[in-house]
């Protein structure tokens, strides 16, 4: 399959996860409240949708040069990762059965991009909007952090550095899926594992927001789960890595919450002082 083949099979595929999870866990009347209200919501959003989409443009334009910086100045830690957790990576990846393994490549390469939009389309149809807005802020900061890391310090994966141990058996099954993942990373994006930090932020939004979408934390729990389990299944990430990111996934949420609620606050204070003027 071309790199477009495979771009538009993801498409396909986690368009038609978000209308099906929509359809689960989305009641009418919030789908009709949401459309009622659409310009107010929307309005409403407009700062963090605009700051999310500068900061991904300009991620995107700036890898290139991040990348030719980190071969300057970044600090190879792959043999003290290796020294600190061993093969742990060959032993879950020979404890799978071989049957699972398209399934943990599904996770990885459709689940992921699922997890990614799903949630902003399920928050922006239920009625309360701040865990979209503290989302949003969790992505840039997730990816910003991620950057800082993957500028000073290099490292490349267990299927690269032990080869002898640890098979690459996404590429193996799927090799057209290394197209994909080359545009969007490097080899050395690996400490930390920012599939994990983004899956482990998503579910941590959808144990917050369980009381609203019981259904959605469910079908997250289990999506999220199954691609921190494919980092390492798939000899793509060593465990330290998976900690790395499980660590961030925390910090860019209490982050976020807070940036959203100091934002949020001085938004309204105009809008408070205008009413006590009237």
């Amino acid at each position: 399959m071309s790199f477009l083949s495979v771009s538009l099979l993801v498409g396909v595929v986690v368009l038609t996860g978000i209308i099906a999870t929509c359809t689960v866990c989305l009641t009418p009347e919030q789908v009709r409240n949401a459309r009622q209200n659409y310009d107010s919501r929307l309005s409403d959003l407009a700062p963090y949708l605009v700051l999310a989409g500068v900061f991904f443009v300009i991620r995107r334009f700036t890898q290139g040069p991040s990348q030719r910086i980190s071969e300057e100045i970044g600090v190879e830690i792959t043999r003290t990762i290796y020294q600190i957790e061993g093969l742990f990576v060959e032993v879950i990846q020979n404890a799978t059965p071989e049957f699972l393994v398209p399934v943990f490549s599904g996770f990885y390469m459709f689940g992921f991009a699922f997890l990614l939009v799903a949630p902003i389309v399920v928050y922006i149809l239920t009625p309360a909007m701040r865990p979209l807005k503290e989302l949003l802020v969790a992505y840039i900061l997730n990816y910003a952090a991620g950057a800082v890391f993957y500028t000073f310090f290099v490292a490349v994966g267990p299927r690269i550095y032990v080869t002898k141990h640890v098979d690459g058996l996404m590429y193996q099954f799927y090799p057209s899926t290394a197209d994909l993942t080359s545009v969007v990373s490097e080899n050395t994006d690996v400490f930390p594992s920012l599939h994990t930090s983004l899956s482990v932020i998503v579910l941590l939004f959808a144990w917050q927001t369980r009381h609203i979408q019981p259904r959605w934390f469910k079908i997250t729990a289990v999506v999220s789960t199954g691609i921190v389990l494919a980092t390492m299944i798939l000899g793509i990430h060593w465990l330290i890595d998976v900690i790395a990111g499980i660590a961030l996934a925390f910090a860019c949420v209490f982050l976020a919450s807070r940036i959203v609620r100091v934002t949020e606050d001085r938004l309204s204070e105009p809008q408070a002082n205008e009413t006590e003027a009237v």
